[in-house]
């Protein structure tokens, strides 16, 4: 078991393949906010459902941050910084992805991803 939890959207095909693109160089445990034990974390099925989750070290990312703090902890320093210092920006394409995550933009993003796997 890891110390770094992810609580993601196990519906959600992007997400499997970004989790698993993130595994590659960090070891975490990616777990669907669907089948989680959500009050372990301290978390509602409502809040889950609108962003991921990172549970590390006794904190919570949310969204964007949450996805800024893995690439930075995977090693992608420049976009992780990048991610975390475009505020408003990163908080509208954080989402705009998830809301297009059937958009053919995210669906080839998602391919390109699965291939580099």
């Amino acid at each position: 078991m890891s110390d770094i939890v992810v609580l993601t959207d196990g519906e959600c095909r992007f997400c499997e393949v970004t989790m698993a693109w993130v595994e590659k160089k960090l070891e975490l445990e990616a777990i669907a906010y669907q089948r989680a034990d959500l009050d372990f974390y301290g978390l509602s099925y409502e809040q889950c459902s609108k962003a991921v989750h990172v549970i590390h070290a006794g904190k919570v990312y949310v969204g964007p941050d949450a996805i800024a703090y893995l690439l930075g902890r995977r090693g992608n320093w420049v976009l992780g910084f990048i991610v975390r210092a475009s505020g408003p920006l990163g908080q509208f394409g954080y989402k705009w992805v998830a809301g297009h995550r059937n958009s053919w933009l995210i669906r080839t993003a998602t391919k390109l991803i699965e291939r580099s796997l």
